[in-house]
């Protein structure tokens, strides 16, 4: 069997694909959700930021059954949303789901669609553990908001970004047969 897959003359292409898929989707699906939670932080409607946060949760609740079907419906090269606002700006109607050029973005763009929002919701707990006294002090001293975040709330949920790097980690070799079959 070893032998046979190896000989295969598609077996590296699949391998190539597998590789940089699973790395986009590892290192994007860390900074994501990290650059989300600090952005919905910094929010400070309260009401806004409850209905962001479930809005953004909500799709790592859904089958990929369920939104392959809303994708299908909002890429169509005929009827889709984004490609009616491709003709609106005058370009070219592109078949995100059968073009070879654009399966790759698509298939990350959509993952990140549906896991970010899990990713944000552990990131934002961490950002809850933070003492408020730091910023206070920061605030005191002249520190801008980047350098607040920069030094004291990056440092701060360091261990829960590990933690999501290394639960994510466990994917890397998941290209997501059923993300693939049904898109």
């Amino acid at each position: 069997n070893f032998r046979y897959i190896f000989r295969s003359p598609d077996f590296y292409r699949a391998l190539k694909n597998t590789l940089t898929i699973a790395s986009f989707k590892y290192v994007l699906g860390v900074l994501a959700p990290l650059i989300v939670a600090l952005l919905v932080n910094e929010v400070r409607n309260d009401p806004f930021k409850r209905v962001f946060q479930t809005l953004i949760y909500l799709p790592h609740f859904l089958s990929w059954v369920i939104l392959s079907g809303i994708l299908i419906d909002i890429l169509s090269p005929v009827s889709g949303a984004v490609n009616m606002l491709i003709r609106l700006s005058g370009g070219q109607p592109v078949f995100f789901l059968a073009d070879n050029s654009w399966f790759q973005f698509t298939l990350i763009s959509t993952h990140l669609w549906k896991e970010t929002g899990w990713g944000t919701i552990v990131f934002l707990a961490a950002l809850t553990g933070i003492d408020p006294s730091l910023y206070e002090a920061a605030v005191m001293d002249g520190a801008s908001r980047a350098k607040q975040t920069w030094h004291i709330t990056i440092p701060g949920i360091a261990t829960t970004v590990i933690l999501i790097a290394a639960l994510n980690l466990s994917n890397i070799m998941n290209a997501g047969f059923e993300q693939v079959f049904n898109l």
